[in-house]
């Protein structure tokens, strides 16, 4: 899986995120992956890249748990 991130992604925040500055992640997808990182550390930070599939089994298992 390529994870080098492309050179134009939109980055998305929870609507339950403040913007007090805290503890905040960012989803972005690019068509073959869904990447993640922490909003404190934008373009210089780590970001996780998952599988489209992967991403949507998570998701979905938040939903079934009532997180």
């Amino acid at each position: 899986m390529n994870t080098a991130e492309p050179a134009r992604l939109v980055w998305f925040k929870s609507s339950y995120s403040g913007n007090e500055g805290g503890e905040c992640l960012e989803v972005a997808a690019d068509g073959t992956v869904v990447r993640v990182r922490d909003s404190k550390e934008r373009g210089t930070g780590p970001q996780l890249a998952f599988a489209l599939g992967a991403w949507a089994g998570f998701v979905a298992d938040l939903g079934r748990d009532g997180l």
